[in-house]
């Protein structure tokens, strides 16, 4: 443990919301810095990660989860698992909703899940700069049916809107403790981890249909060359051959800019040249398989 300066306060926030709501995009705008990928592609984030923002008075550590939906497979089923089990280990919850309609069925399924904790929950309604004033006013009023919340705080997560706000909020429902991460660090992610979504966030942008579901990455080699070239080996793993095609494209045309894309973000997080290697392979019905979901690391002890 750090050294902590007196009166300094730290504690874990989870920010739960069905998916594509935004909560990856908040999450990167709360710490300064994309630690977590986005698209518009629901059931972008996978795994839960923890990002940190340190000030001089307090750490928050974030817990960005994958959003609560109704799963189709085992790996959606690890993803729910993994949000609800998010909620008895935080002092906050973000409940992440949109401003551009009414409460849907996925809203009261998770404001259901929220009753059953003592966590106090903050209703953060995203995208407020979509919608005109007097429309937020309506939409609490209906949220605040379905859950008595601690605090109603309207943001856009895009524009960075009351992100400020925000934290201030969080860091009063905090308890006095300990600093627990390094102040420059923000994510409890390896790098290799880190290359592996920006890969996979990059397939999100340039694929369609059930391409974007079916795929893992794996980072299998990093390795520092003499000339400070830093060479990546990844694998993109796909279900089916059909699948392996399109992201290869013609004449490699996909898997290059995929490749391209990748490699210029991966340069700015490891501030050196990059050679990435990028290959496709198939393994079939990966998200049922319990051994292949262990492999690419999808496991309950995360």
């Amino acid at each position: 443990m750090l050294n902590t300066p007196e009166n300094f306060r730290s504690g874990f926030v989870a920010l739960v919301g069905r998916p594509n709501v935004g909560k990856s995009t908040l999450l990167n705008k709360l710490v300064g810095q994309k630690v977590a990928i986005m698209s518009d592609k629901p059931q972008t984030t996978r795994h839960k990660i923890h990002s940190v923002l340190t000030r001089n008075d307090a750490q928050i550590v974030f817990l960005d989860t994958p959003g609560i939906h109704k799963p189709r497979h085992k790996l959606g089923e690890y993803m729910v698992d993994v949000a609800l089990g998010a909620l008895k280990e935080v002092d906050v919850v973000l409940f992440l909703v949109e401003a551009t309609g009414p409460p849907g069925a996925g809203d009261r399924y998770i404001a259901e899940q929220l009753k059953q904790i003592k966590t106090p929950v903050f209703l953060m309604i995203n995208k407020i700069d979509l919608v005109k004033k007097e429309e937020i006013l309506g939409l609490i009023i209906r949220y605040k049916d379905l859950l008595p919340f601690a605090e109603v705080i309207p943001v856009s997560a895009l524009a960075g809107d009351n992100v400020d706000r925000l934290i201030d909020t969080i860091i009063k429902y905090l308890p006095e403790g300990p600093q627990y991460y390094p102040a420059d660090m923000i994510t409890d992610r390896p790098e290799r981890f880190i290359m592996a979504e920006i890969i996979r966030e990059k397939v999100l942008h340039l694929t369609s249909e059930e391409i974007p579901h079916s795929v893992a990455v794996v980072v299998e080699q990093v390795q520092a060359r003499n000339n400070g070239v830093v060479a990546v080996h990844a694998v993109i793993y796909t279900e089916r051959d059909s699948q392996k095609a399109i992201l290869i494209g013609k004449g490699g045309t996909m898997l290059k800019e995929v490749g391209r894309r990748a490699r210029e973000e991966i340069e700015n997080l490891l501030g050196s040249k990059v050679y990435l290697e990028l290959w496709v392979k198939v393994k079939k019905d990966w998200r049922n398989k319990m051994a292949d979901l262990r492999n690419f690391g999808f496991t309950k002890e995360e």
